[in-house]
């Protein structure tokens, strides 16, 4: 529980995980690999954060909801894992931001979202990422984030399974 000792001490509190708005699931593994649908900036079921940025949005609003989609990437992450400290590293971020033509700072909303998981998991939250411009969002939203993290394993034994989180990996 130390991530989420961490994401209070932040002064974050997680939501409880969005419910999939169409035919998906929020998180997917393969192997140690999950996979994140993307999230977008909703609080309490609504969108928190709309429009495009440019023009219409400040890239210190769209900067915000870039850190709300984090939150709720890292709720459905709780929900699928149980513990967040089970997330080994995260991998990937993707960062689509809705914004007006010519605009091109994705990259400093995006990394309103990539410091975030730094703070959060300290070297284990650096990654590789994507950051582009999109036309539009669906509920008009501003931004939508996809990741895709590592986490501890279960190795599969003839006596059953084994715990290959860090702590223990030297026995599996």
């Amino acid at each position: 529980m130390l991530i989420e000792k961490r994401i209070k001490e932040l002064g974050i509190e997680l939501p409880p995980s969005s419910p999939p708005g169409a035919m998906y699931i929020p998180v997917k593994r393969l192997g140690n690999a999950l996979f994140v649908s993307g999230q977008v900036p909703m609080k309490d079921g609504k969108p928190a954060y709309t429009g495009k940025v440019g023009k219409e949005r400040s890239i210190e609003y769209a900067e915000e909801g870039a850190r709300l989609c984090i939150v709720n990437m890292l709720a459905a992450v709780k929900a699928y894992l149980g513990d967040l400290d089970r997330v080994v590293g995260i991998v990937k971020l993707q960062a689509f931001v809705n914004c007006e033509t010519g605009f091109d700072r994705q990259h400093i909303v995006a990394n309103a979202a990539s410091e975030l998981l730094y703070e959060i998991f300290g070297e284990a939250g650096r990654h590789a990422r994507t950051a582009v411009g999109t036309g539009e969002h669906e509920i008009h939203a501003h931004s939508r984030f996809s990741q895709e993290d590592e986490s501890d394993q279960l190795c599969r034994r003839r006596d059953g399974f084994q715990d290959c989180s860090r702590n223990n990996r030297r026995s599996c």
